[in-house]
C-alpha cells in the first residue's frame, strides 16, 4: 500500500489544512489508499492539466513509474495528434463541469510511455477537496474488447457467407431437379403424367423460392426468418404466370397487411406448400366445364400479436357435399392438413360463395402439448 510520501502534491488531495491525526487527514488517507487500491486506472488531475495522483494499475497501463508521472501534464498520456483538442476539451469541461460514465464518448486513444498506443474509454467525475477542483479519470484499456467484438463479427460474416452460399446451392440444386422434372413431363405421352409432375415442379418452386429469398436477403438480424408477404406475392405470381401461360383466365389476388409478416424458416416452405396446393386446386377444380374466368384470392393477416391468419378463397362452383381431405383422390389436398400440421396451426373451411379455407397458426414456433 502506498504511503502519504509517494504521492506529490498529496495535500491538495485530501486538503493542505488537514491536522495529522484528525477525521480530515483520516478520509485523506483512506481516499488516497482506496484510489491506489482500485482494479481500475485512476487519474487525479488539477485545473491546469497536472496529474496529481495516480494510482498502480495506471502506472502499469502506462508504463510509467511514479515519480516520471505525477506532476506532468495529463497531455503526456495523449496522442500527440489529439493533444491539442484535448486541452481545449479539459478547459472546456471545467467550465462546466458534468459527470461522463464510461462508453458515452467518440473513440478516444491514449499513449503510454513506449509511445504505442491503445483505444481506452474514459469515465470523468469533478471532485473538490479543500476547495481544489479536480478531476478524478478512470481509463479503461479497451483493446481486448474491441479484438474480441472484431473476431465476433467476422465470425458473424463468416457464418452469413457460408449461409448464404448453403441457400445458393440448395437453390440450384432443386432448379436442377425442376429441370429434370420438366424434362419428363415434356417427353411424357401420358397426359395425367404430365399434370402430376407439373404439379410437383410448383412444389419444389415453392421450396426453391424460400431459398431464393434468403440468400437475396441482406438483413443478417433476422437469419431464421423470413418477410412472409414478401414470399407469398412472390409465389402467387409465380403460380399465376405458370396458369396464364396454360390459356387459364382466372385471377390471382394477394392482399396483405402493411406491417411486416415474418414468418420463421422452418415453417416458410410448409406455409409456401399450403397455398400452392390451395391455389392450385382452385385453379384445377374451381371452374369447370370451360368457365376460365374467375377470381382466386390469397389474404394474409397479421394484426393479431400472437397469430398469424392465412385465407385462400374462390368464387367457384365450391367444395362437394361431405368433403372431407382424409378421402379426397387430390393428392395436393391431401397434403394440405399435414403442411398445417406442420405449421402448428388449424385449418377450417368454408362454402359460401365458392370454397373458403382458412389456417390460423402461431406467429412464434410452439410446440404442441403432450395428449
Amino acid at each position: 500500500m502506498a504511503t502519504r510520501s509517494s504521492y506529490a502534491d498529496a495535500d491538495a488531495v485530501g486538503g493542505s489544512d488537514a491536522t495529522p491525526g484528525s477525521d480530515a487527514a483520516l478520509s485523506a488517507e483512506l481516499f488516497r489508499d482506496a484510489v491506489e487500491q482500485a482494479p481500475s486506472a485512476l487519474l487525479i488531475v488539477d485545473a491546469d492539466g497536472r496529474i496529481v495522483l495516480a494510482n498502480a494499475e495506471a502506472l502499469a497501463v502506462f508504463g510509467y513509474g511514479r515519480d516520471e508521472l505525477v506532476g506532468r501534464s495529463v497531455e503526456l498520456l495523449v496522442p500527440t495528434r489529439f493533444a491539442g483538442d484535448h486541452v481545449y476539451s479539459r478547459d472546456g469541461y471545467f467550465m462546466k463541469p458534468q459527470p461522463r460514465p464510461m462508453g458515452h464518448s467518440r473513440d478516444l486513444y491514449a499513449t503510454r510511455k513506449d509511445g504505442s498506443e491503445f483505444p481506452v474509454e474514459i469515465g470523468l467525475h469533478l471532485i473538490d477537496p479543500g476547495g481544489h477542483r479536480m478531476v478524478l479519470a478512470a481509463v479503461v484499456d479497451i483493446t481486448e474488447r474491441i479484438r474480441l467484438q472484431q473476431t465476433l463479427e467476422t465470425a458473424v460474416q463468416d457464418k452469413s457467407t457460408l449461409l448464404n452460399e448453403v441457400y445458393h446451392r440448395v437453390k440450384n440444386n432443386l432448379q436442377v431437379i425442376v429441370s429434370m422434372l420438366n424434362l419428363q413431363a415434356a417427353s411424357s405421352e401420358d397426359a395425367r403424367l404430365r399434370e402430376a409432375l407439373n404439379e410437383s415442379v410448383d412444389r419444389v418452386r415453392a421450396m426453391v423460392l424460400t431459398h431464393q429469398l434468403l440468400y437475396e436477403r441482406n438483413d443478417d438480424s433476422r437469419v431464421a426468418t423470413i418477410d412472409l408477404g414478401e414470399y407469398l406475392g412472390r409465389l402467387t405470381q409465380q403460380l399465376l404466370s405458370a396458369y396464364r401461360a396454360k390459356g387459364n383466365d382466372v385471377g390471382l389476388t394477394l392482399t396483405q397487411p402493411e406491417e411486416r409478416v415474418r414468418l420463421d424458416l422452418d415453417r416458410s416452405i410448409p406455409c409456401g406448400l399450403v397455398v400452392n396446393e390451395l391455389v392450385t386446386n382452385a385453379f384445377k377444380h374451381a371452374f369447370p366445364g370451360g368457365r376460365r374466368r374467375g377470381e382466386v384470392a390469397v389474404t394474409l393477416d397479421g394484426a393479431a400479436a400472437d397469430e398469424i391468419v392465412l385465407s385462400v378463397a374462390d368464387d367457384g362452383i365450391g367444395l362437394p357435399p361431405g368433403f372431407d381431405f382424409e378421402n379426397t383422390r387430390s393428392l395436393g389436398l391431401q397434403l394440405v392438413p399435414l403442411l398445417v400440421d406442420q405449421l402448428l396451426g388449424d385449418l377450417t373451411i368454408g362454402t359460401a360463395p365458392g370454397a373458403h379455407f382458412t389456417v390460423r397458426f402461431p406467429r412464434r414456433p410452439l410446440r404442441r402439448s403432450s395428449p
